[in-house]
Order: structure tokens, then C-alpha cells, then sequence
């Protein structure tokens, strides 16, 4: 670039590397993958607060050189897709960090492939052949000059052969220790640990069930009913309830074929039941150095079908002492897994305020940003210093509840038929905003929504100073949010947001079903007034001829005869009654 000093061409550099980000520039295909078409600058390069690190940010495969423990990294590939990528990735930006995406072929022009500042295709649309290939996420992150690796939250993020497939290549992995996942990742390995320890766990088996006939003596013992669940996994698959003796044998077979299915493990456990329990989890932060604190609860008893749909910060029931005891219990926990980084110890509260450990998440969780609001720390910033070597920021002193925030997950389903899954193209996207609302999204006006993935479009997070106005403040986001050309849930959510025991806090687990076989999402009938207008409009419309019109007369509007049509047709049309 001649005629320019050296930093002006440094300034020019730094600002072609960002242009395809900004600009949101559709990456070029190459032989390699898919990278952006105007490339990074190659040599060594000080990013803002880092410090300078060894080697090419982009040398190919095999002449990478290492990155020093206790220095910022410069590039980190984000193995996920959607909402959570993109969050990865914003918080990468403000650290001044590089970030590369990976896709498949459905994904190709997803909203994180277009925000990052590189990306690798890794095959066809099944997660199986893509998002789940360690092989192909680490030949990307080789080729891209990665020297980390975010998983963001499902996919891979609790395996830990894949965390130690990235520490075999010399990448490091953004989260715990692989023998933390291991420990922790086991239910039953879990839980026998607690036990040795003293700490609370719900009543059962400490082990995975051998036999059918192991199953039935377990449940005899704790007293039905009670739970099977899958010892590798969670979000409600290989669950199953068993209220009598009965069931059982045809609960395991269908737990132990859906655990297989999702985890490639057949393992369950048995045990007990809790009635109407709350479903309470507590963030946990830790650096590699033994620091770890807790950043108060979630309250997360709002499921359908074993899955969390809205969480919330604080829970409306805890109180200092118990938050306290909760805290303290979650940090004891973390510290007998050996862990660090960020991660979620998850308990049952029954309606005596007894709590018990149910499980941990040794990952970012999908409801880390109501923590966020509340208490001003940014997760995935923490984590990924933590991953560089750095020592943790805060202290458990340091750590104060402000006000409340409520999440609602955002999904491509219609309510009104059983929440089936809605993909098409999305034609029409107005997000909410105005004060204390937050989003998470992945999705922009004209996407087309896949069916391969978790129909999980955003997150819409709010604060407000209290539960009151954090509500009402929910309430105002969900009246803005408009998305056309697929069904969502958000007037579900709507209606949810309104509801007595909703309102008064009175939450758990079983809430959401109990609603809805309610009638939560039917419509009401129609009142003696809107009967009378649909009869007389029905009359006019008989008696006023065919293919006549007053000189006066205009044509209708199509939102008029759409009004028309709806009213008109909650009622049967002479002639159509039979006998």
C-alpha cells in the first residue's frame, strides 16, 4: 500500500478483516471449506486488552505454532449453531477475539455463519454427520488457526471425549475438566459421590438398574411412584414416571430404547417421586486456580414435557437462608467434581422447602442470560477467560442480586396443535426492544427454519427492579414481538404471563400440563354480543343480492372480509345442518 505509513496500513488491515462481519458478507466457497473472501491478515497481531501471541493466525493445518497458557486467545470456532453461536460470538467481538463458524447444508446461510468472521462447512443437515463429527470440527479449527473451542450448550457441549479429542489437538476446549464431565455427566456416578459426601440427593438407587427385577425391588424400597431416567443424558429424554408396579416393566423397556436413541447409552436409574416439587438451579463459577463461587438461583418449574420453556431470576420462594444453604451446597458440589468454569448444579425442591440434588450441567446453560441481568457478570466472557488461564474476577462477596429477570424460549411450534414443530420461511420478524429487554437471536426476516434441528428461534429476556415489573415488562416485549410465515409460541407465552397462580408465583414442575389440559390456549366462546353481530352481518349479507352494488358502495378491505369470514364461520350456514 504505498504512500501510506505503517500504522495507517495496520489501521487498513484491521478494518478489511472486519468488513465481511459488519457488512454481513455471504462467505465464498473454497476448496477448503467455507471462508470469507477476503481473508485475515496474516503475522503477529495485538488485539485489544491481549497480549501478543506466537504464530499466523491463518497457517494452514499442521504449522500452527502453540498458544501460551495466560495470554488471550486470537481466534475460537463456536462447534454449535443458532442463538447460542451467535451469543458466543458477540461476546468474542467485544473482546476483540476472531471467531470462526462451522454449518451444514441447511445452515449455510444461518445467521451466525453470516456474523462470524470465517466458516467451515462439515456436511449434510443430520447432526450426525455434522454438528456431532468431532473429526470434521476439529479439521476446521485446524484449518482456520483456532486455538480454542466454545460448544455453546447441547450438541457436543457435555461430552467429554470431545474435550479431550480438542486437548489432544492442541485446542483448548471452553469448559470443565474432562474428569469434572465425567463424574458429573454419569447421574448415578453423581449421585453416589453426593451420597459418600453426606450432601442431599433424592431417595433411590445409587447405581444403574441391572435387571427388570433390580428395578422392581428398588422401587419397592423408596415406595411408588417413582422416576426412571437416563444415567448420560437429560432434557426429558429416557424419563419416564411409573405410579404402580404394572407400568414398570413397560416404562424401563421404553426408557432404556429412548436413551439409547439419544445418548448411545441404554443406562437408567430409579428414584422417588417428589409431588409438584420446584425445579431450582444454582450458577456456578469457577477458575482453574480453586476460586469457585455461586451466582444466586434460577428458578426453572415451568416445563412442558420435562423441558424448560421460561426461567426466571430470583425464584419467587427463596429466601436469603435458603439461597445461602443452596449456594453453598452447589459450590461444595463443584469443588468434589474437581471443576471449573461455568456450570449449573440443578435440585428438587419439595413443598417443605427440603431441597435435593437432582443433576449438574457441566456447560453454559440455554437460561444463563436471566443470571446475567441480574447480576451484571457476563458468562460466556468468564468462561472464556477462565479457559486463557486467567484467574477469576470476582468474589463470593462481590456477588449482589439486582431486581429480576424472566426468559421466555422462543420456538417454531403452534400451540394450538399440541406445539407440533412450525419450520418454514420466516416473511415477516419485528423483535421487541424499549427498556430492559434483552434477545438472543438466531434468526432474521426471510430464513427459512430447518426441521433437522431444536426449533429454537430466541430468547427474549427482560429486567425490571422487581417480579411485578419484570412481568409487565415481559408482557409489553411479547405484544411487540411479531414473526409471520411460521407459528411460534409466543401467544402461548402471552396467555401464560397472565395467569393468577403465574402472577402470585405459585410454580412447579407440573404447572404448565396441568394448565393446559385446563384449557390454557382454548378459545373462548363467543359472547351474546359478538352472536348478535355475526347473525345480523350474516342477514345483510343473504338479503343484499348477488352482483349488486349502491352507487354509494365501495370494495371491502381484505382485513374487513377476513373479520367477516371469521365471525361467519363459527356458525353453520342455512342448508348445512343434517338431519
Amino acid at each position: 500500500m504505498p504512500g501510506l505509513a505503517g500504522k495507517e496500513q495496520g489501521q487498513l488491515r484491521r478494518f478489511a478483516e472486519w468488513i465481511p462481519a459488519f457488512a454481513g458478507m455471504t462467505p465464498s466457497h473454497s476448496a477448503h471449506g467455507y471462508s470469507p473472501s477476503i481473508r485475515q491478515p496474516t503475522g503477529e497481531k495485538t488485539l485489544v486488552g491481549s497480549a501478543r501471541r506466537k504464530g499466523n493466525i491463518d497457517q494452514p493445518q499442521g504449522q500452527r505454532e502453540g498458544w501460551d497458557k495466560g495470554t488471550m486467545f486470537r481466534k475460537i470456532l463456536i462447534a454449535n449453531r443458532g442463538e447460542i453461536a451467535v451469543r458466543v460470538m458477540r461476546a468474542c467481538r467485544e473482546m476483540g477475539i476472531c471467531t470462526v463458524a462451522v454449518y451444514s447444508d441447511v445452515d449455510r446461510k444461518a445467521l451466525h455463519v453470516r456474523y462470524a468472521d470465517q466458516a467451515f462447512h462439515i456436511g449434510p443437515a443430520p447432526s450426525a454427520e455434522s454438528y456431532l463429527r468431532i473429526d470434521r470440527l476439529l479439521d476446521a479449527a485446524q484449518r482456520s488457526g483456532a486455538e480454542a473451542i466454545h460448544p455453546g450448550y447441547g450438541f457436543l457441549a457435555e461430552n467429554p471425549e470431545f474435550a479431550r479429542a480438542c486437548a489432544d489437538a492442541g485446542l483448548v476446549f471452553i469448559g470443565p475438566p474432562v474428569a469434572a464431565m465425567e463424574l458429573m455427566g454419569s447421574k448415578t456416578k453423581a449421585r453416589h459421590t453426593l451420597i459418600q459426601a453426606g450432601l442431599p440427593v433424592v431417595p433411590g438407587a445409587e447405581r444403574n438398574l441391572e435387571s427388570l427385577a433390580e428395578a422392581h425391588r428398588v422401587a419397592d424400597e423408596i415406595g411408588y411412584p417413582v422416576m426412571l431416567k437416563a444415567s448420560a443424558g437429560g432434557g426429558g429424554k429416557g424419563l419416564r414416571l411409573v405410579r404402580s408396579p404394572a407400568e414398570l416393566e413397560s416404562a424401563c423397556n421404553t426408557a432404556r430404547s429412548e436413551a439409547q436413541n439419544a445418548f448411545n447409552d441404554p443406562s437408567v436409574y430409579i428414584e422417588k417421586y417428589l409431588d409438584r416439587p420446584r425445579h431450582i438451579e444454582v450458577q456456578i463459577l469457577g477458575d482453574q486456580y480453586g476460586n469457585l463461587i455461586h451466582l444466586c438461583e434460577r428458578e426453572c418449574s415451568l416445563q412442558r414435557r420435562h423441558q424448560k420453556v421460561l426461567e426466571e431470576c430470583p425464584s419467587p420462594i427463596a429466601h436469603e437462608e435458603l439461597r445461602q444453604r443452596m449456594g453453598e451446597t452447589a459450590v461444595r458440589i463443584a469443588k468434589l467434581a474437581g471443576y471449573w468454569n461455568a456450570g449449573t448444579v440443578e435440585f428438587l425442591v419439595d413443598q417443605s422447602g427440603n431441597f435435593y440434588f437432582l443433576e449438574m450441567n457441566t456447560r453454559l446453560q440455554v437460561e444463563h442470560p436471566v443470571t446475567e441481568l441480574v447480576m451484571g457478570i457476563d458468562l460466556v466472557k468468564e468462561q472464556i477467560r477462565i479457559a486463557a488461564g486467567e484467574k477469576l474476577r470476582w468474589r463470593q462477596e462481590d456477588v449482589r442480586l439486582r431486581g429480576a429477570a424472566i426468559e421466555c424460549r422462543i420456538y417454531a411450534e403452534d400451540p394450538s396443535n399440541n406445539f407440533f414443530p412450525s419450520p418454514g420461511t420466516i416473511s415477516r420478524l419485528q423483535v421487541p426492544a424499549g427498556p430492559g429487554v434483552r434477545r438472543d437471536n438466531g434468526v432474521y426476516e426471510g430464513w427459512t427454519v430447518p426441521l433437522e434441528y431444536d426449533p429454537l428461534l430466541s430468547k427474549v429476556a427482560v429486567w425490571g427492579t422487581e417480579r411485578a415489573e419484570a412481568i409487565a415488562r415481559m408482557r409489553r416485549a411479547l405484544g411487540e414481538y411479531e414473526i409471520f410465515g411460521i407459528k411460534t409460541n409466543v401467544p402461548f407465552f402471552r396467555r401464560l404471563l397472565e395467569h393468577p397462580e403465574f402472577v402470585a408465583g405459585r410454580l412447579d414442575t407440573g404447572f404448565i400440563d396441568r394448565v393446559l389440559a385446563a384449557g390454557l390456549m382454548e378459545e373462548a366462546p363467543p359472547s351474546p354480543e359478538e352472536e348478535r353481530v355475526a347473525m345480523l352481518a350474516a342477514a345483510l349479507h343473504a338479503g343484499g343480492g348477488e352482483g349488486k352494488k349502491t352507487p354509494a358502495s365501495t370494495p371491502d378491505s381484505t382485513w374487513k372480509n377476513a373479520g367477516r369470514d371469521s365471525l361467519l364461520n363459527q356458525w353453520p350456514r342455512r342448508g348445512s345442518w343434517k338431519s
